[in-house]
């Protein structure tokens, strides 16, 4: 695998800041995110999609068309990047707009949990399906929030205001929402089940 970060862009809420690109090994969009790139005059390595929202197909980088209409556009891109031997991949715009694309990318992350280490950004923060030992650095006076998917047993943490010890959370009956960092390290342990955690860095 290769072990360089991955900037991937999908068409969602558009960040307001870019990160410094220079610390990624490679920088991809799907089609309908392409646009802003060229707004912003970042210059992918690739971008793929069926680009029906593309009146003219750029000629200066890789184009990979994916017309299959059963898979997402995420999907797709997520296929192509884990074929080229990629695995860290940072993904931008997946969450605003349709709440059901957000939902649906929560779902392909939970799809590629065994294959790829996804971590979403966007204007708050970040967010990620946990693993059953989990360190987070430079947390401190963050807002954290624990979201089962749609369980996650025997949850322990460290660094929390509320710390959970051995507590279960379950979606549409208890969550692990809004807490609050107190340390620079917070810990996340638990048994079993999925586990989502948001770290929302501007509150």
């Amino acid at each position: 695998m290769n072990q360089a970060k991955v900037f991937l862009l999908i068409d969602g809420e558009r960040p307001e800041t870019l990160p410094d690109l220079s610390g990624y090994g490679l920088v991809c969009a799907t089609d309908g995110a392409y646009r802003f790139l060229l707004e912003k005059e970042v210059v992918p390595d690739f971008i793929s999609g069926d680009f029906d929202s593309l009146e003219e197909l750029p000629k200066s980088i890789e184009v990979i068309e994916t017309p299959d209409q059963n898979y997402t556009d995420f999907e797709k891109i997520l296929k192509i990047l884990f074929d080229r031997g990629y695995k860290n991949i940072h993904v931008f715009g997946a969450s605003g707009k349709e709440q059901d694309h957000f939902l649906g990318n929560l779902h392909t992350a939970m799809e590629w949990r065994e294959a790829l280490s996804i971590t979403f950004f966007d204007n708050h923060g970040y967010y990620f399906l946990a693993n059953q030992n989990t360190k987070i650095n430079d947390c401190l006076g963050k807002t954290v929030s624990l979201i089962p998917f749609p369980e996650a047993n025997a949850i322990k943490t460290t660094g929390l205001k509320y710390p959970l010890k051995n507590e279960t959370l379950t979606f549409g009956q208890r969550i692990g929402a809004r807490n609050l960092a107190i340390s620079k390290q917070v810990t996340i342990n638990f048994k079993s089940g999925f586990l989502f955690v948001f770290v929302n860095e501007f509150n």
